[in-house]
């Protein structure tokens, strides 16, 4: 019996989840089976609607090599695991002769743990724990979450926090989980055996696809000890999330509250004198954290690092003597202990990383209004890291709608510590970039527009003008906005304006709501317009009549002051290069390419995305922005901007008022029957 073909595999697969193929995602599905043939290295822009997921999966699973495939988003892996992943797998079984198994793999703290649970928390004021079944009130919001978390702990499976619906708040989960430091470990704990974290990690080890998230694999790749079985292919899905997400991972924080925290943890497991070092350090760090005025530290102040050192020595002494005192008289002592020594080492880690004083870590100040004080570190970069974690001794494939900026692949391969493409080295990973295209047609779904005619905008100044044309395109658009805007004040600001000015068109902004509330009734009123910053950007999937406006209040460079960009721009100009290019219109270019996508989600989307920013019409860096977003009808004239809004809104009208005649009528004829 021959061996089925890919274009074989990949129908069956998409007649199964009830898709369509497209011929991008056929040349995709060709593109990530040479790569993984060949063992080498693949970028793939598939835009919105390519069907990306089965464009990887159906290559992926008829090779038969492990694949881990990491996402940024929840929506996503809950999409590859509950829908692509069975039915492809079901889809396959016959033309395969095998049956692929999956998993999900997260980290550590997004299980429930019996232990936690069964046992208690420890306190971090005395000894021993306490049973937060009883601490907290039954009447509160806590407690009922509490409650049903342990009447979900029967009957959990997986006892992974996104199968709890609806979800509980961080403080309940915080009571019931642990991160990786502080699990006591399968062979130490009472629990071991039915632990949940330790069968997700059991049945990842079985499975020919493991789907995780890119924390994960950060984690996994930066710290050593392998958290993610061995595979062959690595397949990043979101890839444009990926160097934020490593970053994240990489960034270390030093606050008062975690410092005072750790030492409380530790006050009664070791001796007075140790107790007494770490907390005359902390109140030291915490008088110096008062007096600190935000931005990056490019030289640590010596008080302040002296402040660091006595800490980090204090910590260790610390750690050394937890590992070395016992006391019978603290219940479940062992948890108690690594609870503190978790924080602890934390404490101690940050500490020496900042003292010894990298010219690859950038350290900077912050103070926030709700949370305080606290010390940061970050890498400069995590190009380096990359190249040489993720692309040794396994094929990647990284994929998403945004990763050509300014017309090519070689932006974000830099980003990811990749050469640009077609130059070799030794120690340089071969790779090469496709674009797969859309099926979307943009210059005839969407209009592009910039208003030129508006002032240059200035940071966190009034922009009056820009409330006035954005009055004006929600007016002409019948509401069906979404306005993504470079700052939260921002936001807010044109919020309380345009709700005085506008009122009969309802104005949602973010914060004041769940974003999945806001999303929902977003989409459910065709007259609301949603407003907001970052997470709207990226996160709103709205097809249809609800959003065909799209409006950038202007191109979300990074804010000058922005400590860690700022470093970034300066180290590409001490090094030639051209840091405003690289860093600030790369960060920009990225943003916009994903708050355009927004607009068009379905083959029959409309709309308008509207730039009320001139430097994308009159600066030098506008084209190479422009070449970043998809390749709409593009004007700046604002009166045809206004018609054609007009008559997209009445179209829209049009076609509501049909399926509600629609629906009427057929209410009437199931009443009659």
């Amino acid at each position: 019996m021959t061996e089925p073909s890919l274009p074989e595999l990949l129908h069956a697969a998409v007649t199964a989840v009830g898709g369509t193929e497209r011929p991008g995602q056929v040349t995709m599905a060709e593109a990530v089976a040479g790569a993984i043939d060949d063992s080498s290295h693949l970028l793939v822009q598939a835009g919105t609607g390519t069907g990306k997921s089965l464009g990887y999966l159906v290559p992926a699973l008829a090779h038969g090599e492990r694949v881990v495939v990491a996402t940024a988003t929840l929506a996503l892996q809950r999409q590859l695991v509950e829908r692509d992943l069975p039915r492809t797998v079901d889809a396959l079984h016959p033309l395969l002769r095998r049956r692929p198994e999956f998993a999900m793999l997260k980290g550590r703290s997004n299980y429930l743990c019996l232990h936690r649970l069964h046992e208690g928390v420890p306190q971090d004021e005395e000894d021993g724990l306490f049973d937060q079944f009883e601490a907290a009130a039954p009447t509160s919001k806590l407690g009922q979450d509490l409650l049903r978390l342990r009447d979900w702990s029967d009957e959990t499976e997986t006892g992974d926090r996104d199968d709890l619906t609806p979800g509980v708040s961080d403080r309940a989960w915080a009571q019931v989980s642990v991160s990786s430091r502080e699990c006591l470990g399968a062979t130490k704990c009472a629990y071991g055996a039915e632990c949940f974290a330790e069968m997700a990690r059991e049945r990842a080890k079985l499975a020919e696809v493991v789907v995780t998230n890119h924390a994960l694999l950060a984690i996994d790749a930066i710290e050593g000890a392998p958290v993610l079985p061995q595979h062959e292919v690595l397949i990043v899905d979101e890839a444009h999330e990926l160097v934020s997400r490593v970053t994240g991972v990489a960034t270390g924080e030093l606050t008062p509250g975690q410092v005072n925290r750790a030492v409380r943890r530790a006050a009664k497991l070791v001796n007075e004198k140790a107790a007494d070092q770490l907390q005359t350090a902390a109140e030291g760090f915490e008088r110096l954290m008062e007096l600190a005025l935000p931005g990056r530290l490019e030289e640590i102040p010596e008080d302040l690092g002296y402040a660091l050192m006595a800490l980090r020595d204090a910590a260790r002494t610390v750690i050394s003597a937890i590992g070395s005192t016992r006391d019978k008289s603290v219940q479940d002592e062992d948890s108690v202990r690594k609870q503190a020594l978790a924080s602890v080492e934390s404490v101690h880690d940050v500490a020496e990383r900042i003292t010894n004083g990298s010219e690859w870590d950038v350290v900077w100040y912050e103070r926030h209004d709700r949370f305080g004080a606290s010390l940061r570190v970050a890498p400069m970069s995590v190009s380096g890291l990359l190249r040489e974690k993720l692309f040794a001794d396994r094929s990647v494939v990284l994929t998403s709608a945004t990763l050509k900026l300014g017309g090519d692949f070689n932006g974000v391969g830099a980003s990811l510590g990749l050469a640009p493409e077609g130059i070799e080295g030794d120690d340089l990973p071969q790779w090469k970039g496709v674009d797969v295209g859309s099926p979307f047609d943009y210059p005839k779904q969407g209009i592009l527009y910039v208003a030129k005619h508006l002032s240059r905008p200035a940071r966190d100044g009034d922009r009056a003008d820009m409330l006035d044309e954005l009055t004006e395109l929600i007016q002409a658009a019948g509401g069906r906005t979404l306005g993504l805007f470079s700052s939260m004040r921002a936001a807010q600001l044109a919020a309380e304006e345009l709700r005085s000015r506008i009122p009969e068109y309802p104005i949602l902004l973010q914060g004041e709501e769940t974003l999945g509330e806001l999303i929902k009734n977003f989409a459910a009123d065709p007259e609301t317009c949603l407003f907001g910053t970052l997470s709207l950007w990226q996160g709103v999937d709205v097809p249809g009549a609800s959003c065909q406006l799209v409006v950038m209040d202007k191109i979300p460079f990074p804010r000058p002051d922005d400590p860690l960009m700022s470093a970034r721009q300066k180290a590409v100009e001490e090094n030639g290069g051209n840091g405003f290019m690289a860093v600030a219109a790369t960060h920009a270019a990225l943003l916009m390419a994903q708050g355009a996508g927004r607009l068009v989600r379905a083959t029959g989307d409309r709309g308008v995305v509207a730039v009320l920013d001139q430097r994308l019409a009159t600066a030098r860096y506008g084209s190479y922005l422009k070449a970043s977003l998809p390749d709409f009808w593009y004007t700046t004239d604002r009166n045809q901007v206004r018609r054609s809004l007009t008559a997209i809104d009445a179209a829209a009208r049009k076609s509501e008022e049909t399926v509600e005649a629609g629906e009427t009528e057929g209410a009437g004829e199931t009443g009659e029957a």
